[in-house]
């Protein structure tokens, strides 16, 4: 009897339901004898030992579904073996939770944080297997994550729908995308709704070359511009404070996020109004687009064949177009960044987009 546990951990994102299909259906067709068990709510249901086993019909209808049928929780990986106010050692509770089960592996779906604690697991000599999800496509060892695709095509919708009231009006808009510490996501939902400049917190920026892009656009005849800007797009300025620094020095501006304090700070070259679009959640929400659907299947596939090969330890990351097994412990606590000469960069400079550096 094969026995094999999923869960979903971290920020939910499109394609999760598709990628749990993908394993399951592989996995049932690989052996005739064979328990799936749902892990609820991510490394918390690990921990607290909240789990169902799961039938075939509990994986039919979800893969256009978003979100995921198993729930999700954030748990942070450096708190994983500190023993809190609960006395629960939650590395030994994982490890009970997988020996309960008598699982033959344990596939894990999820990004940076997730993988770092599947790589602590792997250590532990828990058999697991690993799936890349994010919509920030920031893990290191895959060309794409599933959910990046779905995500862009949301930031680029929005950034097409504003193009209309930014023409007819003959503003300035600010259209904030997610991404804290890589910006794969505004550069690629930027460079396909046409925006105007791009801001990503790998290329820190200077506002005077921001203002002057606006105000090169307005002496060619253009009314209105478009700023696609990740959450964690930092100053020229910025970049060189420290944590603590930032943290005050952004307080004392007063604004929530960085669109809102490049709107102030834009003012006196935007010759009008700047407004903001904060999409949020949005990008990360609703069903899977195509693409998400078909990467997502191809790799829980691909990990019900590691399963069968008895490989561990292993994320099923796309390589050069190809499913292939990455080492857990080569992808655990590494970014993959937006490089300042990347095709995707320098195809967007030579086009005219302006990256305020």
């Amino acid at each position: 009897m094969m026995r094999v546990g999923i869960l979903t951990s971290g920020g939910d994102c499109q394609g999760l339901n598709a990628a749990i299909r993908g394993v399951a259906k592989a996995l049932y067709e690989s052996y005739d004898e064979i328990e799936i068990y749902g892990i609820s709510d991510g490394y918390r249901g690990l921990i607290g030992a909240d789990y169902r086993r799961m039938e075939p019909e509990d994986f039919s209808g979800i893969l256009t579904v978003g979100g995921t049928i198993l729930g999700t929780s954030r748990q942070p990986f450096k708190r994983m073996r500190i023993i809190e106010e609960d006395s629960v050692d939650k590395v030994d509770a994982m490890k009970k939770t997988v020996a309960k089960l008598h699982l033959d592996c344990l596939v894990i779906m999820g990004g940076n944080g997730t993988h770092k604690t599947a790589n602590l697991l792997r250590e532990e000599g828990v058999p697991v297997v690993t799936l890349p999800k994010t919509i920030d496509n920031d893990l290191w060892g895959t060309d794409v994550t599933f959910g990046f695709q779905s995500a862009v095509d949301i930031g680029a919708n929005v950034i097409d729908c504003i193009h209309t009231t930014a023409t007819s009006h003959g503003r300035v808009f600010i259209v904030e995308l997610m991404g804290h510490k890589v910006g794969w996501l505004a550069l690629h939902a930027g460079i396909a709704g046409g925006a105007d400049v791009i801001l990503l917190p790998e290329m820190p920026y200077d506002i005077a070359r921001v203002g002057a892009a606006l105000e090169k656009r307005r002496r060619q005849g253009k009314a209105f511009s478009i700023l696609a800007v990740a959450e964690g797009a930092l100053s020229r300025r910025e970049a060189k404070m420290g944590k603590k620094e930032l943290a005050a020095y952004r307080a004392a501006a007063g604004q929530p996020s960085v669109a809102y304090r490049l709107a102030d700070e834009l003012v006196p070259y935007a010759g009008g109004e700047v407004r903001v679009c904060v999409p949020g959640h949005f990008q990360r929400g609703g069903p899977p687009c195509p693409f998400d659907r078909v990467l997502a299947t191809q790799l829980g596939a691909a990990a019900a064949g590691f399963i069968r090969e008895g490989r561990f330890g292993v994320m099923c990351g796309m390589v050069n177009g190809s499913v292939a097994p990455v080492e857990l412990e080569s992808v655990a606590g590494r970014l993959k960044k937006v490089p300042e000469d990347s095709v995707a960069v320098r195809m967007a400079m030579e086009t005219g987009v302006s990256f305020g550096v």
